[in-house]
């Protein structure tokens, strides 16, 4: 996911899947909860509630036209958002973008407005460009005090990681990065965390999700960006699914988890519309996510972002106000909004 523009061989039981995908997903956006309540007392399941931010796409108030999250809430069910990143602003400071305050300012006034409709927001650290903290704090015990005074500025239920490029590929800041959210996990009881990384279309690279194994950190749901991966002209609903697939069977392998915790471990967070490469992802296409994403119990589904989930005036790209695809305002949250985890 970017601050300019973000931020991603079936077999035959996937054809089968695929191919009902659609109408399994138009009975989860109508009835989702529902749906969920009335499997659990028909099969016993006693799987808890969806955690914090389980639905929670990005929004970012940086540029992009931002809209009124409380629109967002009244016309689709979405109740949580992804607010859009946290980075440094020098000496290891947390900031949104790097420069606007914690509190006092613009993105106090979301989180006010959001929490004063019943909802609530996931702070996301990193993002593709910036100064990220991740890399820019000393150590571990640095980045976690920066983490920390975040979540102590606005009582945090969950933390979303965004770590990609250079700060992904380096070995170090993938340590720095789980020794701290090691820290902050064991300073905040129940705080969930999310970490949310690229993919290809078969899986992810795997070097963190294991380092984090390694070093005894349980992340409450690595999530995918399944786009900006040279899926134009393809399904990239059938592309996101089989890189979630590949997500699962890394996560798997990394903890000895079943398929099932595997997946209840594993997310996706898309982009809606026409992505950077040119891949398009329709409103049809997250019907079938979500169904899927249902089907599995994944533990987040998420997408950058609610600043373009709306049809465009004009000429696509418009400043990453709008998705350039055919849909109604608000569209894509809507549908991910029947997900109940």
């Amino acid at each position: 996911m970017s601050s300019e523009a973000r931020h991603g061989a079936r077999t035959g039981k996937r054809r089968l899947l695929r191919g009902s995908a659609l109408a399994v997903g138009a009975a989860v956006v109508a009835s989702g909860a529902a749906m969920a309540a009335n499997a659990n007392a028909a099969t016993g399941d006693q799987r808890p509630a969806a955690a914090p931010g389980a639905v929670a796409p990005y929004i970012y108030n940086g540029w992009g036209n931002p809209p009124d999250p409380t629109e967002v809430m009244k016309a689709t069910g979405v109740n949580r958002f992804t607010m859009a990143f946290v980075l440094d602003a020098g000496g290891c400071d947390p900031r949104w973008d790097g420069s606007r305050p914690l509190t006092g300012g613009v993105d106090q006034q979301t989180v006010d407005a959001v929490r004063g409709a019943g909802g609530d927001i996931v702070p996301s650290f990193g993002g593709a460009s910036g100064n990220k903290l991740e890399q820019s704090c000393a150590d571990a015990g640095a980045l976690a005090g920066a983490y920390q005074k975040v979540i102590d500025a606005y009582g945090l239920k969950a933390i979303d990681i965004d770590i990609e490029g250079d700060a992904y590929n380096d070995p170090a800041t993938q340590q720095k990065t789980i020794d701290a959210l090691k820290q902050v996990k064991a300073d905040n009881a129940g705080l969930v965390t999310y970490v949310t990384f690229p993919s290809d279309q078969s899986g992810p690279d795997d070097s963190m999700i294991g380092r984090a194994a390694d070093s005894g950190l349980e992340v409450d749901g690595w999530t995918i960006m399944p786009f900006d991966f040279g899926g134009a002209g393809k399904n990239m609903a059938d592309l996101t699914e089989q890189a979630t697939d590949g997500l699962k069977n890394a996560v798997k392998g990394a903890y000895g988890y079943s398929d099932e915790d595997a997946y209840a471990h594993s997310g996706i967070s898309s982009m809606n519309g026409i992505t950077d490469v040119n891949e398009t992802v329709t409103t049809d296409d997250f019907t079938a996510i979500t169904a899927y994403a249902q089907q599995h119990h994944l533990a987040r589904l998420s997408f950058w972002s609610v600043n373009r989930d709306r049809p465009c005036p004009g000429a696509y790209p418009n400043d990453d106000t709008c998705s350039g695809v055919d849909q109604e305002p608000w569209q894509f949250s809507k549908i991910i909004a029947g997900f109940t985890g």
